[in-house]
């Protein structure tokens, strides 16, 4: 391809950005344009120098796709939404051949597309082989269904009493407050819910059900709000749900699962940080992938949340080609402490259609946790689960340190693959 063409169809990705399709609209999108603006102040340190606020790749990028968008626009996290890449047209002008047109198939439906420019410039560039593109990127085989796998592997619509809530453990619940997500990844649980046309773009209205439901089940101690990814939400709508639930007595911990941060790391701002932290105790897991996604701005997000007294986990899966060795999942570990993440769940990919060729053995989890332990951190070590098919929630795996009893001792191998005998009471 000839510069000027090269030129032609980079200024053209950039001409068709325009207001999302209605399907595509998060809850309340036409609020957003006006809520917590931000001043030049505010952005900083991410606009204050170029150098230091926008990494030279992101400069790149911005400057070839979006040649008329400025620092502040790219700083703002509406913006990013606005301007996702979500056509197969659109990402193949971005990173050229792939293995899937994008929509229907076969008379079968992949997941939606969305990238935020962002996240993008991660993987603009890129080889078919790297791991956030792979974990982005529509793949011809999405649409191959293999044994075990369903729309709702996790029965999550079995245990729910009444939309937007799935009670399945005694003391908590989910509390599923938005359908729609800033970047869809691949191998989403949720296929069910996000792959709608019709996204269940729940609001105020449509929550008074299950914050009634919560207030009336005194047992209910903590609340997981998750989606979708519910920090996607206008500021307003988060600070009314968060007050309504801090509103409930027996409610003691809320946390909120989101991926944001990796994906859309300036919608982590001052302003929302400080109304975040009005409602302690509130925990937030982020869905890390793969070192990579710990960049400077990441970093910066997770930082301002920690600075804010909000204790942070990390939620990651384990995927083929992508995270399933040793290295890399060690270097992700250890580069989640260094940003103030305490690595905490590793989870096995969950039987969604089209995701064998993400799944991994089993055993190449338990071969990883062995890897670690030991050889890192305690604390960057993660628990490995399974969350069990059929509504069985999760459940640890370990490698077998225990190995029995032999009289009184009880036999322990270590991670060095040493034994040991500890002299039990009985």
């Amino acid at each position: 391809m000839n510069k000027s063409n090269e030129n032609q169809e980079n200024l053209s990705l950039t001409g068709r950005q325009g207001e999302l399709p209605d399907e595509d609209e998060p809850p309340s999108y036409a609020d957003m344009s006006s809520e917590n603006t931000l001043s030049e102040t505010e952005l900083s340190p991410f606009i204050t120098n170029p150098t230091d606020g926008i990494p030279p790749q992101s400069m790149r990028f911005l400057k070839t796709w979006f040649p008329t968008a400025t620092f502040k626009d790219w700083n703002d996290w509406r913006w990013q939404i606005k301007n996702s890449i979500t056509t197969p047209e659109q990402l193949k002008m971005l990173i050229g051949k792939f293995d899937v047109a994008g929509v229907e198939q076969q008379g079968l439906k992949l997941l939606p597309l969305r990238i935020t420019p962002y996240y993008a410039s991660l993987i603009w560039e890129s080889e078919a082989g790297h791991p956030l593109r792979k974990t982005m990127v529509p793949s011809a085989s999405e649409l191959i269904l293999s044994h075990g796998e369903s729309a709702d592997p996790l029965h999550e619509e079995n245990d729910s009493p009444l939309s937007n809530l799935v009670h399945r453990y005694p003391d908590r619940v989910l509390f599923l407050s938005t359908g729609f997500c800033s970047a869809y990844c691949r191998y989403c649980t949720r296929t069910h819910m996000v792959s709608k046309k019709n996204k269940c773009h729940t609001g105020v209205k449509a929550w008074e059900p299950a914050l009634e439901y919560i207030k009336n089940h005194k047992e209910i101690r903590d609340v997981l709000i998750s989606g979708g990814d519910p920090l996607t939400m206008p500021d307003s709508h988060i600070k009314y749900l968060l007050m309504r639930l801090r509103a409930i007595p027996h409610v003691e911990i809320i946390r909120i699962g989101s991926k944001v941060p990796v994906v859309l790391p300036m919608r982590i701002n001052k302003p929302f940080v400080n109304m975040l932290r009005k409602f302690h105790p509130l925990f937030i897991s982020i869905h890390f992938t793969h070192p990579t996604e710990l960049t400077p701005e990441t970093k910066l997000a997770c930082e301002r949340l920690a600075d804010a007294g909000i204790p942070l986990g990390s939620q990651t899966v384990l995927l083929k080609g992508v995270n399933d060795n040793i290295e890399t999942m060690k270097k992700l570990m250890q580069g989640l402490l260094m940003a103030r993440v305490r690595p905490y769940y590793l989870y096995q990919c969950d039987p969604i259609p089209g995701s064998a060729h993400f799944r991994t053995p089993v055993e190449k989890g338990l071969e990883i946790i062995r890897g670690l332990r030991g050889f890192t951190s305690g604390y960057a070590v993660p628990h490995y689960v399974i969350d069990a098919p059929g509504g069985g929630g999760k459940i640890p795996l370990l490698p077998d340190y225990f190995q029995g009893h032999d009289g009184t001792d009880v036999i322990l191998k270590n991670f060095e693959g040493k034994t040991y005998r500890y002299p039990d009471s009985f």
